[in-house]
């Protein structure tokens, strides 16, 4: 296994995911109704701040009053199956790592109608220092009270 593969371990519990629902628009969709490639990457995206905001993390005060914000730094993905336009999906997430300065999520994209799973990806997000965006540590106060839970 490689070292990136390495880093994008998958997740070994049992606990459920975080899900977010998600329609597909025209604007997501290509001329023949099938979903661009970087619809996803916005999909996904929504879904870890939903996830954020559903553990009590406000990412406009994590800049203002902490002057910290998290950004994507490595994304794997892997494409399955294409989503349509009008399909329900459903995107999950679960924190699988953490290390001091960085969060890696596994999240997938599914279609609940059919069973399908569309997308798999696995997501690291570095929390930066908003002013000189350079890496810095996650705040105690994250872990301890929201994202350790």
């Amino acid at each position: 296994m490689s070292r990136a593969a390495d880093a994008f371990a998958r997740p070994s519990s049992v606990a459920p995911a975080f899900r977010w629902p998600v329609r597909v628009y025209w604007e997501d969709t290509d001329a023949g109704g099938v979903v661009y490639h970087a619809s996803y990457l916005r999909f996904l995206e929504r879904a870890r701040s939903e996830w954020l905001r559903n553990h009590g993390v406000a990412q406009q005060r994590l800049r203002t009053e902490h002057g910290i914000l998290f950004v994507v730094c490595g994304m794997n993905l892997r494409f399955l199956s294409p989503a349509r336009l009008d399909d329900e999906l459903s995107v999950t997430v679960e924190k699988f790592a953490r290390r001091s300065a960085s969060i890696a999520f596994a999240q997938c994209i599914l279609r609940p109608a059919d069973g399908a799973r569309l997308i798999e990806a696995d997501v690291r997000a570095a929390c930066i220092d908003a002013e000189n965006f350079r890496p810095c540590r996650i705040p105690d106060f994250l872990l301890a009270e929201n994202l350790e839970a």
